[in-house]
């Protein structure tokens, strides 16, 4: 465990247990989320590079323009 962990959890533990139990409860929701995401991306990997490759391609023949942030 890192020190800044350390830390969170020994501020947390001085909190009243019902924040406590609101914080776990968040924090293993977030974790478990990561976990789907991350899961996600793994699956579309190979989707993720064929879109990839057809920009690419595309930005190749000139048929892209460049991105103006001013405008979105």
């Amino acid at each position: 465990m890192t020190k800044l962990l350390e830390k969170a959890f020994k501020e947390a533990s001085r909190l009243p247990v019902i924040d406590q139990n609101a914080l776990a409860k968040w924090l293993l929701e977030e974790l478990e989320a990561d976990k789907k995401w991350e899961l996600k991306f793994v699956e579309s990997e190979d989707t993720l590079d064929i879109l990839a490759d057809e920009a690419l391609k595309e930005h190749k023949k000139g048929k892209t323009k460049p991105l103006n942030i001013g405008r979105l």
